[in-house]
């Protein structure tokens, strides 16, 4: 193949330029010329944090030197800012080395000293290596809930570290990346790489550049997607940019990478070539994973080739290196560990406590004698004491039992106001409702004989046209002048037929709102329930986003095809969805006002489908969810968990009694507290017949 042709000698040509890298990033030099010119303790700790920082690839005895020194300052003169970035530090080097356990520790104590000293840069930085923690377990969801923290304290601190921003920009990607959702892994490489490109008049911070980095996530996005090509052009362009950065830990991921794309594509010699590279740069650092992960891929290569001595020493190698690293589910262990220690202690002082009271047992027998008489004399002011306290303990019983009768009936009060007020704010709501009914049929029925004369004109108006077209027939006219007028009648014609039209829609119109205000039953219609729910639901969402313009919402409508017409009275049914949907957007609206999860979206799905001989309608969100308690009485009259004066809608009493009563269906709801409330209705395709008696409140 041409790619084994020409990628060797690129590999070839890199080995060859590594012994010309410094033994140092391009970054340490100024740092220490700055350290020795430093005139406070603050500073020193902070440049010693910052010179820590330049060998975190090259050099971890260099990165443990400089954070110990900066940490031994920075508790000597209780600067905490400092104690905690150099804390960090040190987390930095237990994580590459593999201690993720002793990592994860001192994270966290950097963690809490970078927010006790409000230090958002640091704080992001600390966020970030533990989303990398979670990052190296392939454990994808909290690490990209680290990195989405860091960025946002990234960005509120207004911080001109691009080195930091483009770190967490690309951890963001890789770690989309590593659960399959490449479009998100290229939007976030796409950003990490641009700011990289873009010019930087000031140099980089003490992370140096990192363009390594997002070259060889770049090459693994592009061989996630079967680009093997731009894959391995992008590998080495990563190893290429490491060289000048002193960065080892690049150059060997950058090799085992290229190590794995060949091991894949059959091609078992470039695969050995370029893992034992990695393995020789990781060995140097040492990089522990990369070791361990070279280690294993070289033994399974010569297994595959029958070569059992080098497959047994790279085994010994790998089994070196697993040995050196810390199982991240030791933390568990650790803390088993901790909780049995002090259950250990625990019963140690038990015993002593113990020990303990047998020796004054001992000592009040040797001196019962001599306290014979203080006993007696004791003993008549307990009984007393006793009988005092026997007194007082029914007193106490009495109190506690007049208080809890007390207790339930100011429960019970407190029960009746809230259904007094319910039952007030429905009647309010019903009185409302009738009114506008009254006014509503008394302004259509207004409007009702203008239209109809309007149609009846615009009737008469095409008769006399025809009329006028025959008389004007039979006088001579010239050929123009009858083309003019016929073009004239042509456009009038026109002009009554759109006034029929509308004159019949404005009709509809009036008939629907005399039909909806009606205080007679109404009359079932074939109606199709997808056009029917979408509506309502568009319609309540903005209703509530005219009431607040800060809300927004996803609305994820999922209709079943080719649903049959269902008889059923639309009005009602309508009433029912708009109670559904309030319900819903009021759920997500209060618990977008928790503000508990920073990732949360409001979202309302509404989903039918035919099942049997019912059409199910499923209106669901993701809010606050209902209690059990809550859930046994959500279709029980005056029953409501909204503040007073929020719940005016039409109640889910009423519409349980609409579905089920008023239209042979049945309505039910499911929920999980904190999760999501879902009610189904299920309406009969065949329409049953109305029950006497019945009638829609109002």
């Amino acid at each position: 193949m041409i790619i084994c042709r020409w990628v060797p000698l690129l590999g070839v040509l890199l080995l060859l330029s590594g012994p010309l890298a410094r033994a140092q990033s391009p970054e340490s030099a100024p740092l220490k010329r700055a350290l020795a010119q430093a005139t406070s303790d603050t500073a020193r700790v902070l440049l010693l944090a910052d010179l820590s920082a330049t060998y975190r690839y090259s050099r971890f005895d260099s990165v443990r030197y400089y954070a110990q020194r900066g940490l031994r300052l920075a508790r000597r003169i209780g600067f905490r800012r400092g104690e905690g970035r150099c804390l960090s530090r040190l987390g930095i080097l237990m994580g590459e080395r593999g201690n993720l356990p002793a990592a994860l520790r001192i994270n966290l104590q950097a963690l809490q000293l970078n927010e006790d000293s409000h230090d958002l840069a640091g704080t992001a930085r600390t966020l970030n290596q533990t989303g990398l923690l979670y990052f190296a377990l392939d454990d994808f969801r909290p690490a990209l809930r680290y990195f989405f923290r860091a960025l946002q304290l990234y960005e509120q601190s207004g911080s001109t570290d691009d080195s930091q921003l483009i770190s967490v920009l690309t951890n963001l990607g890789a770690s989309y990346e590593g659960l399959h959702q490449l479009d998100s892994t290229a939007y976030f490489l796409d950003r990490a790489h641009a700011i990289t490109i873009a010019p930087h008049p000031r140099g980089w911070s003490c992370w140096g550049n990192p363009l390594p980095y997002v070259l060889r996530e770049i090459g693994l996005l592009h061989a996630s997607r079967g680009q093997t090509v731009q894959a391995i052009v992008y590998y080495h362009r990563s190893a290429a940019a490491s060289v000048p950065e002193n960065d080892q830990r690049s150059r060997s991921r950058a090799y085992q990478y290229l190590a794995e794309l060949y091991r894949s594509r059959q091609l078992p010699d470039s695969s050995i070539f370029y893992a034992r590279q990695a393995l020789t740069v990781g060995q140097k650092l040492p990089f522990m994973l990369g070791v361990m992960r070279n280690s294993a891929l070289l033994a399974n290569a010569f297994e595959a080739q029958r070569r059992p001595d080098s497959t047994l020493k790279y085994l010994r190698i790998m089994l070196t290196a697993q040995d050196s690293l810390h199982d991240p589910q030791r933390i568990k262990q650790l803390d088993a560990i901790g909780f049995a220690e002090q259950q250990r202690l625990r019963q140690l002082e038990e015993e002593t406590s113990r020990f303990n009271a047998s020796l004054r047992l001992y000592l009040l027998w040797a001196g019962l004698g001599i306290m014979a008489l203080t006993a007696l004399l004791l003993g008549a002011f307990v009984w007393r004491q006793r009988r005092a306290n026997q007194v007082l303990r029914q007193l106490n019983e009495q109190v506690t039992e007049q208080k809890s009768q007390l207790t339930q009936q100011r429960d019970r009060l407190a029960h009746m106001l809230q259904e007094l007020r319910a039952a007030q704010s429905q009647l309010v709501l019903r009185e409302k409702m009738a009114t506008l009914g009254e006014l509503m049929t008394g302004v259509a029925q207004e409007i009702q004989n203008p239209i109809s004369n309007v149609k009846n004109l615009a009737a008469i108006s095409v008769a006399l046209c025809q009329e006028i077209r025959e008389e004007l027939a039979k006088l001579p006219l010239a050929l123009d002048e009858q083309q003019d007028i016929e073009g004239m009648f042509d456009n009038l014609s026109r002009y009554q037929s759109r006034i029929v039209k509308q004159g019949q829609r404005a009709d509809d119109i009036v008939a629907g709102m005399l039909d909806y205000s009606s205080n007679s039953p109404a009359q079932r219609q074939p109606t199709d329930l997808n056009v029917l729910a979408n509506e309502y639901m568009r319609l309540v969402y903005h209703d509530q986003r005219l009431k607040n313009r800060h809300f927004n919402a996803a609305l994820l409508p999922r209709l079943w095809p080719d649903l049959p017409m269902v008889p059923l009275v639309r009005q009602d049914v309508g009433r029912v969805l708009v109670s559904l949907f309030t319900n819903a957007f009021y759920a997500v609206q209060q618990r977008q006002r928790q503000g508990l999860d920073d990732d949360y979206v409001p979202q309302v799905l509404l989903s039918t489908q035919l099942v049997g001989d019912y059409v199910e309608i499923r209106v669901r969100d993701n809010g606050l969810g209902i209690s059990a308690a809550a859930k046994a009485n959500v279709f029980q009259r005056f029953f409501t968990t909204k503040p007073s004066g929020e719940g005016t809608g039409l109640g889910l009493a009423v519409s349980y009694d609409i579905i089920t009563r008023g239209h042979g269906g049945s309505l039910r709801v499911e929920s999980v507290e904190g999760e999501y409330t879902e009610f189904i209705i299920q309406l009969p395709v065949e329409a049953k017949p109305l029950p006497t008696a019945w009638t829609v409140p109002a």
